[in-house]
């Protein structure tokens, strides 16, 4: 809920604490952002510079991770996070799966999803009875209190290094998951989704070596036995969604044996901010 966030929230205007009110969000400078009665609130604070997931995509990822394809890597990612009892935030969460996976696993912890699409919005504030979820672009000043997490996690989602140090505290943890190179290659091109750049784990920890040490990396592959169903909900929900038409995939789709094996391959590395 926000009423447990919101002492780690600021206004996107112009940088004051913000307070609960019935009903809205507000600072001392009566800058007010109203509370959609789903429980989330808005302080996008100006144009996006990404492209939000829509209510179709939500919807996909909803139901391929209920199915728990995925359940490993959150797993990794709970793990990875430690036991403490200070504010966890994810960046770019979408439905906040893997933030609530963290939440069961730190019970005296409260949650923070940040996510540019209003549907992520409104589904990760029912995500766990911890989880304040707002509307905020990952790439612009984020709408959060100075060193206030003591974990902030990134999964399959954009990061903006400066932004992460200036919420961290010192000593805090940032736990980023990324897809290795094989990670869905059976269906790269069966389905026309988006490869992995080969240099991504070196352009992250490139990004973040300014201000993060590395404190571990750990690697997952699994093979997962997919139905026609969850291929389809896979593609509709990841980035290749914006390229290509949903009667596009299922066409391609339409294509494919009844259970498909596909590999989930993803590194979780875990840095400390200094």
């Amino acid at each position: 809920m926000l009423a447990d966030v919101v002492r780690l929230l600021r206004c996107p205007t112009c940088g004051g604490a913000l307070h609960l009110s019935p009903g809205s969000l507000r600072c001392n400078e009566n800058h007010t952002f109203d509370i959609a009665r789903q429980g989330y609130a808005n302080l996008l604070g100006g144009a996006a510079h990404g492209s939000a997931d829509t209510a179709a995509m939500v919807q996909a990822r909803e139901g391929f991770l209920a199915a728990g394809h995925y359940a490993p890597m959150a797993d990794l990612v709970a793990a990875a996070a430690g036991h403490g009892d200070g504010a966890v935030i994810e960046i770019g969460a979408g439905t906040a799966y893997y933030l609530a996976a963290v939440l069961d696993a730190r019970p005296r912890s409260v949650g923070l999803a940040l996510d540019i699409s209003v549907p992520a919005a409104r589904r990760a504030a029912r995500a766990h009875a911890r989880v304040g979820a707002v509307v905020a672009d990952a790439w612009s000043t984020l709408p959060v209190v100075d060193g206030c997490a003591e974990v902030v996690l990134v999964v399959f989602a954009p990061r903006g290094a400066a932004e992460i140090a200036r919420v961290l505290r010192p000593g805090g943890r940032l736990v980023v998951l990324t897809p290795a190179p094989q990670h869905l290659t059976e269906l790269v091109d069966v389905l026309g989704l988006l490869g992995v750049d080969d240099r991504k784990s070196e352009r992250l920890h490139a990004a973040l070596d300014p201000a993060f040490d590395v404190v571990d990396e750990v690697a997952l592959s699994r093979t997962m036995q997919l139905t026609a169903a969850d291929v389809g909900r896979l593609a509709a929900m990841g980035p290749s969604a914006f390229h290509t038409s949903a009667d596009d995939l299922r066409r391609r789709a339409a294509g494919l044996p009844e259970v498909v094996e596909v590999t989930a391959a993803v590194t979780v590395t875990t840095f400390r901010r200094r």
